[in-house]
């Protein structure tokens, strides 16, 4: 069962307990940035709150933001993401600069490859809010393992997030607690970059391919 918060004006998150999504309703459409596992009824929750055409963003290709388009038909999503995407929906460039407007808010892609390499942020510098999918967390565990993530880049990505933090109050990410401060996009670089060192012990997960490594911060599931 997903469940609906009005957490700003014309800003709704969605929450299954397992991944959120984000509904922005304007006057002539909404914005909805990513569509949750295939399971999710995500498209009914949507809805339930709007009966007006609405257009998907997707932050990038996982399958638990990326496995409900097919209810939707297309979205927009990194080319680096497509192949991500194994249903047969319409899929639409998303790149740097790129601005979707609705619903008084003015959100700007933000290109932050590491998590995966289609992995982007939303950024309304007006209202100061980043929504960075799951490239920022507090706490975690941030997925890294697998062919389609880059520890390098992920730090690099967080690097250029920092640069941006003095323009940030709100982050929203998709799992586990929000809003988180911007002093934590700091603390995810701080033990990505003791992960990449080498200085944190990992131990084998119970059930997935990986060894979590637990920072200051921050935990991570890598397999390098």
């Amino acid at each position: 069962m997903t469940n609906v918060k009005l957490f700003m004006e014309n800003f709704y998150i969605l929450d299954d307990g397992r991944v959120r999504q984000f509904l922005i309703t304007g006057e002539e459409e909404a914005l909805l940035i990513d569509t949750g596992f295939a399971d999710g009824q995500v498209h009914q929750a949507v809805r339930r709150l709007t009966s007006l055409p609405v257009r998907v963003v997707l932050t990038h290709g996982d399958v638990d933001h990326a496995g409900g388009l097919k209810d939707f038909g297309e979205g927009f999503l990194h080319r680096a993401d497509w192949h991500l995407v194994k249903d047969r929906v319409s899929l639409k460039p998303l790149e740097e600069g790129d601005v979707f407007l609705c619903g008084g808010y003015c959100l700007e892609v933000v290109e932050i490859p590491g998590h995966t390499y289609g992995s982007v942020a939303l950024l309304d510098r007006e209202r100061k809010l980043l929504l960075p999918g799951d490239s920022v967390q507090k706490g975690g565990p941030i997925f890294m393992f697998g062919d389609h993530r880059s520890l390098d880049l992920y730090i690099e990505s967080q690097k250029k997030l920092c640069a941006l933090a003095d323009q940030v109050e709100t982050i929203i990410p998709c799992h586990h607690p929000y809003p988180v401060e911007p002093e934590y996009i700091r603390r995810n670089l701080e033990d990505a970059v003791e992960l990449k060192k080498g200085t944190l012990k990992g131990t084998k997960h119970p059930s997935l391919p990986c060894l979590s490594y637990r920072g200051k911060w921050t935990e991570f599931y890598y397999d390098k």
